[in-house]
């Protein structure tokens, strides 16, 4: 108290007497009555306890906020509503359930926006994710929890922007529309009878999302859009993809998710020096890549054991049917180890400074 730190849960007449001493220590008290004291006091907010509105963005896409909350939305267990708005027109733009604020979460949104809207110009979210990683020990820490660097790269990639903060009244707008969708979404499931995930994002996108535009958003048609061209699905996919960096073992695998893999040309198993450096590429949809020495190679999981036995299981013999080619994207995916590494030490001394 005599430091000047005051407790957010002191008492009226407590800030009444600190205000009141201030400003007599800056004499901004002389000559002034009693009531002209009082409105002074009684009237007058310290900047950081005001929340003084601020001018929007003036086109559609400019600024899209994003921000997970975790609740009971459904169910008997917590989930997190992963949720972006627009902050020009307060359109929802893109949402979607996890069970916890994940990667796969904010991918989901983002993949929303680029297939219903387009490339956004700058994306702001808070950074809790990283404190959640950076507290992880860092022998169990994983690439699919560092969203800052795995989702900052992906913007990186398709030139958004994306800023970070720990402030929440920086961005008032999806902080509110959190509490709001708790108000109403909740109930609105609930009667609903809906009890799974997937229930729960059907009825989020196709229902209640549509609603909540049409009653509490500007039509976003009427503003001038700085949304670029959407990528194709296929860009998309290998976009919003997991990078992780890892190294060659003295079997020829490497080793994700407690499963070995190997990597592959044109179905011929290739070899490579042990502790040779790698990026494990996991796109959206699941298939596994690895980029060496700017080269990328499809990845096939090894099997602890055989599924077969030549000499003890008959195996009745398929009718011929010719394997599908897989398709190997090109170099210009910028998966490349040297690049990403830049990337996850350029997020982290940023979240150090921030």
């Amino acid at each position: 108290m005599n430091a000047g730190i005051v407790s957010p849960k002191v008492r009226k007449s407590t800030k009444r007497r600190i205000a009141k001493e201030k400003l007599e220590k800056e004499n901004k008290l002389n000559n002034k009555t009693d009531e002209e004291i009082e409105v002074i006091i009684n009237h007058e907010v310290a900047l950081e306890d005001s929340h003084p509105r601020k001018e929007k963005p003036k086109y559609f896409g400019e600024v899209t906020e994003l921000d997970g909350s975790n609740h009971l939305w459904f169910g008997t267990k917590k989930s997190c509503l992963h949720l972006a708005a627009d902050e020009a027109t307060n359109n929802i733009v893109g949402g979607y359930f996890d069970w916890q604020e994940t990667l796969f979460g904010y991918y989901n949104v983002f993949r929303q926006i680029l297939l219903n809207y387009g490339i956004p110009a700058k994306f702001k979210t808070d950074n809790r994710t990283v404190f959640n990683y950076e507290r992880v020990n860092p022998s169990k820490r994983t690439a699919d929890k560092d969203v800052l660097t795995q989702f900052g790269y992906a913007c990186k990639q398709l030139g958004v922007d994306l800023e970070t903060t720990s402030v929440s009244q920086a961005k008032g707008l999806i902080e509110r529309d959190n509490g709001t969708f708790q108000d109403r979404l909740v109930n609105e499931l609930r009667l609903n009878n809906i009890t799974t995930i997937d229930e729960a994002n059907k009825y989020l996108n196709e229902v209640f999302i549509p609603k909540f535009n049409a009653r509490f958003a500007l039509d976003y048609k009427k503003f001038e859009s700085v949304y670029e061209t959407s990528p194709s699905a296929e860009r998309i996919n290998y976009t919003l993809a997991i990078l992780s960096p890892r190294k060659i073992d003295n079997g020829n695998s490497i080793k994700y998710k407690n499963e070995y893999y190997q990597p592959y040309e044109k179905g011929r198993l290739v070899c490579f020096r042990p502790k040779t450096e790698c990026l494990v590429i996991k796109a959206f949809d699941g298939k596994m890549f690895v980029t060496i020495d700017e080269k990328i190679y499809e990845l096939r999981k090894l099997q602890s054991n055989q599924k077969y036995s030549k000499e003890f299981d008959i195996i009745s013999l398929p009718t011929s049917k010719k394997e599908k080619k897989k398709y190997i994207p090109p170099m210009t995916h910028s998966w490349k180890l040297a690049s990403f590494k830049r990337q996850m030490k350029r997020a982290h001394e940023q979240h150090i400074y921030a």
